[in-house]
């Protein structure tokens, strides 16, 4: 006899469903997700089954509800424990060399992806945006980071970059035509040429891959 109970197994179905819609629809923290009456049509379940898994991921801390906007994705950076584990055991020197070559292997990734992926109205809107608008290295790369297809490079990205933020203090000096040579590059789809202004002329660095 099986004694397990219908309504619980239907409950987890549609946590798990609202999971993977969050994943399949590529919303990052800061997001909007649907309203209770849109999950319920799209999901085809009642808005009260809805309402429970709702309140089910905000208690696991993946979305939050604010009073009168709605349901967003949640940003565990607005916490500050990444800035309290870097300061902690980021001390190390040999800890903060992994970290910014562990950030350069990232954002070369990125690069490449970018070329071989992004379509030209992208670049090209990036591209526009470096011209018009103010902008420092971290968030030149977020916007590298945003554009490439792999949302868990991405992910993977934002952490290891705020574990940076809260280890290295100093501003680094950006040149912006340096960087919109850069996306000329992404535009021609010269890989090489791409990966040799980051490494000589944005990262300064001697070695290439």
């Amino acid at each position: 006899m099986n004694n397990s109970n219908p309504s619980s197994k239907i409950y987890l179905d549609i946590v798990e469903k609202l999971r993977n819609m969050i994943e399949v629809d590529g919303l990052l923290p800061g997001d909007k997700i649907s309203s209770e009456r849109e999950l319920s049509e799209r999901l085809n379940v009642g808005r009260s089954s809805v309402r429970e898994a709702l309140r089910a991921l905000e208690l696991l801390g993946l979305i939050e509800t604010r009073r009168g906007e709605g349901t967003f994705i949640k940003d565990f950076q607005e916490h500050r424990l990444v800035e309290l584990l870097g300061a902690f055991f980021l001390q190390n020197s040999k800890i903060k060399e992994d970290l910014i070559e562990t950030k350069q292997f990232i954002e070369k990734d990125c690069l490449r992806i970018v070329v071989q992926s992004a379509s030209n109205d992208e670049l090209e809107l990036l591209l526009h945006w470096a011209q018009k608008n103010w902008f420092d290295d971290d968030l030149f790369f977020q916007k590298i980071a945003e554009l490439n297809r792999n949302k868990l490079i991405e992910r993977i990205w934002r952490i290891v970059n705020s574990y940076s933020k809260a280890s290295f203090r100093a501003d680094q000096t950006v040149d912006h035509k340096t960087y919109i040579r850069l996306i000329d590059a992404l535009l021609e789809r010269d890989e090489q040429k791409v990966l040799d202004i980051y490494c000589q002329d944005i990262r300064n660095m001697s070695k290439k891959d």
